[in-house]
């Protein structure tokens, strides 16, 4: 699908600066730009790369003054990072929709699918599921007893989803990613073996979620494992049994979730956090990666570190950190000269 710079200035009110016929037909980085491309500016210390793009058509601020002449067509627009966002959402948008149900799926009778939905070959909806309308489920997945869809919601290849569970509206699930597996309960016996603790619960993931590639998020004990709406989990995420996640809370990769723990709400935590069960994580935490979580933390609270501390604690102490050899060297002459002094008085 082909844009001309004057329907892109028009839809963000900008101002064109260049060829006003110029077309686009897919977007690209500003510096890898190709001819047909549109590009964007959002950082002043990229501004070299406007002198030499390739792209057709770059999106600027409208303060912007070239110190050399540009080649590419500009759009001076008031927000760069809004209008790429509005710009990317409108070209997905425009994007061919997948709809009809494949041959090879699997769909029970018992089951129920809604209107303008996909199933792709080879996906199994078992008994009892209930599929809204305009869901789009590509091949290979599996969809449990029992199971509900909300209307929009989006299931790349190879998402399983066990019985139960229940999947809220407009939510996206990444290929591989995995929902209601038994969570992870065993109990000693005295012979040194282990006795599963069977796992009667669901998930239930509220509206607008969006799960990540290989992400697993365990069924609970009892009632639910339950991620509210709005939240964001990247790929290689682990929530464990009866674990509670906040609205609009931001998960990057590898991050894991023991059992029980509750997490609030708008809470950034980044990759490969470590977080131990039966605690809570207060609304607008924010926890650097890497950091293990052993305890309770307060609202607004900000996290680095293993055990994890208190942010500026942690800096100050990274930084005593950074000179303990020198300081162990001071130490050795200090006890050295000491060594010597008290020599010298038992000499004397």
């Amino acid at each position: 699908m082909q844009f001309t710079a004057e329907m892109i200035a028009g839809l963000l009110n900008g101002t064109i600066v260049g060829d006003k016929n110029a077309s686009v037909s897919t977007v690209s980085s500003i510096d890898g730009g190709k001819a047909g491309s549109l590009a964007y500016l959002t950082n002043p210390r990229y501004e070299q790369y406007i002198y030499t793009t390739e792209a057709s058509i770059v999106l600027v601020d409208k303060t912007l003054e070239p110190k050399e002449e540009v080649k590419a067509t500009l759009i001076k627009v008031e927000n760069v990072a809004e209008c790429v966002l509005n710009l990317l959402e409108m070209y997905n948008a425009a994007k061919p929709r997948k709809t009809g149900i494949a041959k090879m799926a699997s769909i029970s009778e018992e089951a129920t699918v809604g209107e303008n939905c996909y199933v792709g070959d080879f996906a199994v909806i078992e008994r009892g599921a209930k599929i809204g309308d305009n869901v789009q489920i590509y091949p290979q997945c599996y969809i449990g007893d029992n199971v509900t869809i909300g209307e929009g919601t989006k299931l790349y290849p190879g998402v399983k989803i066990y019985e139960g569970c229940r999947i809220g509206k407009n939510c996206i699930l990444h290929a591989g990613s995995v929902i209601g597996a038994d969570g992870f309960g065993f109990a000693p016996r005295e012979d040194g073996t282990f006795a599963k603790i069977p796992q009667l619960g669901i998930v239930i993931l509220e509206d607008n979620v969006e799960i990540g590639a290989n992400t697993c998020i365990d069924r609970a004990k009892t009632d639910a494992t339950i991620v509210h709406s709005g939240v964001k989990l990247d790929n290689l995420i682990q929530l464990g049994h009866n674990v509670e996640v906040g609205a609009n809370t931001v998960m990057s990769a590898q991050v894991g979730i023991a059992g029980t723990t509750k997490v609030g709400s708008n809470c950034f935590i980044a990759g490969q956090v470590g977080i131990a069960d039966h605690i809570t994580v207060g609304n607008g935490v924010k926890i650097g990666s890497k950091s293990g979580i052993d305890k309770s933390v307060a609202d607004g609270e900000i996290r680095f570190g293993y055990p994890a501390l208190p942010g500026v604690q942690y800096h100050r102490s990274f930084a005593v950190f950074r000179q303990l050899p020198d300081m162990a060297y001071t130490l050795r002459k200090l006890e050295k000269a000491v060594a010597a002094l008290e020599a010298a008085e038992k000499s004397e």
